[in-house]
């Protein structure tokens, strides 16, 4: 198991390397990558609407798996149990971030593009329907009051998983106003464009990492807490009476 400072030690580095991809990124995007014909310096958002949109594609996968691995352990090991629900939280977490960038990304794009906010074809509402299931999510653990909330929840992440290749696909299986893939099938990406787009996911996808592992740390921090005040308080109940 490693040590807590090596682990700080980590953790800083990865914050740091972080950093430096991200502005490395940032300066692609802004000042290297060439200006699109059509669309102008607007299409700069491109390179953080798609990573974004991406990265909200993967980690509810990482949910998915914690919740699944939630379920199996909550009866026949608790303690691991606590550990994936805690994983499964901060992926939930981190996954309404990534949405939410996607979402309003997307919204401003399309302004400049299409002359309007919003339309109702198949990827934007399939896209929406994902943030609505992660919000209820986060919802139902932080306000039910019964005690079956964290498996209603693991039960409302399975739902999420199903609706992501539906996103994915979306563009493909139906007719839809959202632009065609730009990378499979002979996308139109310009090759120009690709380290810009490159060093953006990959900053992105280390910025939501280390995020959805420090907030992992902290459940799990909180976890123990109140497991440590439980017993302290089954303690102090033995003693008074006896």
């Amino acid at each position: 198991m490693p040590r807590p400072a090596t682990t700080r030690i980590v953790a800083w580095l990865w914050f740091f390397a972080t950093l430096a991809v991200l502005a490395v990124g940032f300066r692609q995007a802004i000042f290297i990558a060439p200006t699109e014909a059509t669309m102008g310096n607007v299409q700069r958002i491109f390179y953080y609407h798609v990573p974004s949109a991406m990265m909200g594609l993967v980690f509810p996968y990482v949910n998915f798996i914690a919740s699944l691995a939630y379920l199996y352990w909550r009866r026949r090991d608790p303690l691991k149990a606590l550990t994936a629900d805690a994983l499964a939280l901060a992926s939930a977490e981190v996954t309404i971030v990534f949405v939410s960038i996607g979402l309003m990304t997307g919204m401003l794009w399309a302004r400049a593009s299409w002359g309007i906010w919003w339309t109702w074809d198949a990827r934007l509402t399939t896209y929406l329907l994902l943030w609505l299931l992660y919000v209820s999510y986060l919802l139902l653990r932080r306000f039910s009051s019964t005690g079956e909330s964290h498996t209603l929840a693991a039960v409302i992440s399975v739902f999420a998983a199903v609706d992501v290749p539906i996103v994915f696909m979306s563009i493909q299986w139906w007719r839809t106003q959202h632009p065609s893939p730009v990378f499979a099938d002979g996308g139109s990406l310009d090759p120009s464009m690709w380290p810009a787009f490159l060093w953006n996911l990959a900053g992105w996808a280390m910025w939501g990492t280390l995020i959805m592992l420090f907030r992992f740390a902290l459940e799990r921090r909180r976890q123990l807490a109140e497991q440590e005040a439980a017993l302290v308080a089954i303690e102090a109940s033995l003693e008074t009476h006896q």
